[in-house]
């Protein structure tokens, strides 16, 4: 029989803004490197107004990561140095490796009265690829497999594999998982991981609980206010939830039903130097990095901006 993850801790998301103005919620960041190993940021930016996104994140460049872009409504008009451009629609995903370096820019669009809801995450590559070469993996709504059980719980498969079912973006080196999964009131769920893979959920809708019978005060919740002493049984919108190892997941819907993105992935166990976009193993790598965006001699192949 296997092990089941029990929570290690809750993470509430917190507001800030990023890019040129764009208001959203930061799951997790540079603060919980290397807790959630090889996964460096998770944003989760949802709006109906134009005011709070529209200025969007105008040309900066990326190396030694990649930016995983899932559209649940709303549109992201994108473009880079390589001469790509196009639209990330709702249900689409971006899957960008950066390696050794890309230039590019992001920009939602709207207007008012229609929700713009998307995440990001930030994934780190090992420094045998941080300068591999950039491409991309853009996945149509269409092209992601949905897969229903016979309980009524319904899990769209971005990366991974469901019940013999796989999605369509294969090949990540930190061999990752991407699940949106939607849970019926009062219904559980079960999922095999890897043992030794960083897995966390994220939650979208509802609420509900995690792990078999865990008393609500056995884990750390980040970003609890200080006397705040009702902590509650079951999770809701905007929380993170971090597990410990074991065999797999369960998670149990409240009466209201649960939606949550299950993320997981192979961590690198390598030194991070961060600043910005930019992400390497030393300090030296950074300053290289940001001596050559420069200069101009930042991108590697293609074309430049």
């Amino acid at each position: 029989m296997g092990v089941t993850r029990s929570i290690k801790k809750i993470m509430k998301s917190m507001p800030t803004i990023e890019g040129a103005g764009v208001h959203l919620k930061r799951a997790f960041g540079f603060n919980h490197v290397p807790q959630l190993d090889p996964f460096l940021l998770l944003d989760d930016f949802h709006s109906n107004d134009p005011k709070e996104y529209i200025m969007g994140f105008p040309w900066h460049p990326h190396r030694g990561i990649e930016t995983i872009t899932y559209m649940l409504s709303g549109e992201v008009e994108h473009g880079d140095s390589m001469g790509n451009k196009g639209l990330i629609e709702s249900g689409d995903v971006q899957w960008m490796t950066a390696g050794s370096g890309i230039i590019h820019q992001e920009m939602p669009k709207g207007q008012e009265g229609t929700t713009l809801w998307g995440f990001q995450l930030w994934a780190n590559l090992p420094a045998s690829h941080k300068m591999m070469e950039p491409r991309y993996q853009e996945v149509k709504s269409e092209q992601i497999p949905e897969v229903a059980t016979d309980n009524g719980i319904w899990i769209k498969i971005i990366c991974g594999e469901v019940n013999g079912t796989k999605g369509p973006v294969q090949d990540i080196v930190t061999d990752p998982e991407y699940l949106d999964i939607t849970i019926p009131p009062e219904t559980s769920f079960s999922h095999p991981t890897k043992p030794g893979y960083t897995v966390f959920a994220y939650v979208l809708e509802g609420e509900g609980s995690f792990g078999k019978d865990q008393e609500p005060y056995s884990f750390e919740v980040e970003g609890a206010k200080y006397f705040d002493l009702n902590e509650p049984s079951t999770i809701g919108p905007e929380n993170l939830v971090m597990f410990d190892d074991g065999d797999e997941i369960v998670a149990t819907a409240g009466n209201k039903g649960l939606r949550f993105l299950l993320i997981s992935g192979k961590p690198i166990n390598e030194p991070v130097a961060w600043y910005g976009p930019i992400v390497m193993n030393t300090q030296e790598e950074l300053k290289v990095a940001f001596e050559e965006y420069r200069n101009g001699t930042f991108i590697k192949s293609g074309n430049s901006d």
